[in-house]
């Protein structure tokens, strides 16, 4: 055994004892409401399907007939032969509806991050970032080769302190969650924007779990904030969440979308999305801007949900979102709840260190519009049932 294999044996084995060691589940279904597990038929509280698009007909129809016309790989990178009209008219789609010169499809949210800050940034600038930013965000400023600091969460005092700081030959950046992935609240972002403007540092706001769900036409968190693009002038979106598609985009200006095409690597250096799934990202486009009813449905499910929770006495996240976390604190403890639901038929992930801080274990409960009332009723009755049988 290598050095290398006998560390990482010593490393599973203290994931197994901490109750952090992941593993996956294998579905037998789509994404939907109801899912199998192999015989289990289950409620699903954990997908982030949230306008419950991702086996949407309409969806479907638009993958096949696309594949029909372009097959399914695309071949090549976007800047040789990978690039067809379905990526070109999404782009053009996404532009339009954030409001924005341009758009650009990357493979998922995660390489867009990476992209952006490792392309927009150098040596001796300054990358300021949430603590409880994505890991995406996290790793792409530290591969930037910037300084990267973190603030607190939401700390605009903190942020301003440190921009204060700043060598004045220094680009700044600050990047932040629209809606953060564990916790299911929002970053103060009119306030993170005039910060900006103030310290003349560019704004990134990673909108994975917004897009689609906030703002009065779902076009996200800064939509909800009424920021126009002066003053959110980077956007990144993901495809994969509530259009139920895969992929992501980013959302900008001229200047900055085309330097994204010359100097991001992670754009650059891979295979472009498959033609046909930019068609179905532009049929869930088309479907987030006629039925608003998904949206207001959710509205109504996160209420009833939060309402619920609070009858039952559950420590809740300050969250307003799809994203309903219920605080459990130790890792064992969540795991131990999550087992118990699951023998109610009820799916919710556990979530435990290092995805979040230390004792903040939690269940990171998401809704979609695709549950109906009864189901968020069914879910509190067995998260009662498990609560009380620890």
């Amino acid at each position: 055994m290598t050095v290398i294999q006998q560390r990482l044996q010593e490393r599973l084995l203290q994931r197994h004892q901490q109750s952090l060691f992941r593993n996956r589940l294998t579905l037998d279904s789509a994404q939907g409401p109801e899912v199998r597990l192999g015989d289990a038929k289950l409620l699903c509280f954990c997908s982030n399907d949230y306008l419950g698009l991702a086996n949407h007909p309409d969806l479907v129809q638009s993958l096949r007939s696309a594949a029909g016309r372009y097959g399914v790989g695309s071949g090549a990178s976007h800047l040789v032969v990978g690039h067809s009209s379905p990526h070109h008219e999404l782009e053009l789609a996404i532009a339009e509806f954030t409001g924005r010169e341009r758009a650009l499809l990357f493979s998922s949210g995660y390489m867009a991050n990476l992209g952006v800050l490792t392309a927009l940034l150098a040596r001796g600038d300054l990358v300021l970032e949430d603590r409880l930013n994505h890991a995406s965000l996290l790793d792409g400023g530290l591969l930037s080769g910037a300084r990267l600091q973190r603030f607190q969460h939401n700390d605009l005092t903190e942020l301003r302190r440190r921009l204060d700081a700043r060598p004045q030959t220094a680009a700044g950046l600050v990047a932040v969650d629209g809606v953060f992935s564990m916790d299911g609240d929002s970053a103060p972002l009119a306030d993170l924007s005039e910060l900006c403007r103030q310290q003349k540092a560019l704004l990134l706001v990673d909108d994975a779990h917004g897009f689609g769900v906030l703002g009065a036409r779902g076009a996200g968190s800064v939509e909800a904030a009424g920021l126009d693009s002066s003053r959110a002038p980077l956007l990144m979106g993901t495809l994969g969440k509530a259009l139920g598609c895969a992929g992501a985009f980013v959302a900008a200006d001229q200047t900055l979308i085309e330097g994204l095409i010359q100097f991001a690597r992670s754009y650059i250096y891979t295979t472009a999305l498959p033609p046909a799934l930019a068609a179905a990202s532009l049929t869930a486009l088309r479907l987030l801007r006629e039925e608003g009813w998904r949206r207001q449905h959710l509205q109504v499910l996160i209420e009833r949900f939060r309402r619920g929770a609070e009858t039952l006495g559950l420590n809740l996240a300050n969250s307003h979102s799809a994203i309903q976390p219920v605080m459990v604190g130790e890792a064992g403890a969540a795991v131990r709840l999550s087992e118990a639901l699951r023998l109610r038929g009820v799916l919710v992930s556990a979530i435990r260190p290092p995805a979040v801080p230390q004792g903040t274990a939690r269940l990171r409960i998401t809704l979609s519009a695709a549950h109906t009332e009864a189901q968020v009723d069914r879910l509190l009755d067995a998260l009662d049932y498990a609560r009380h049988s620890e």
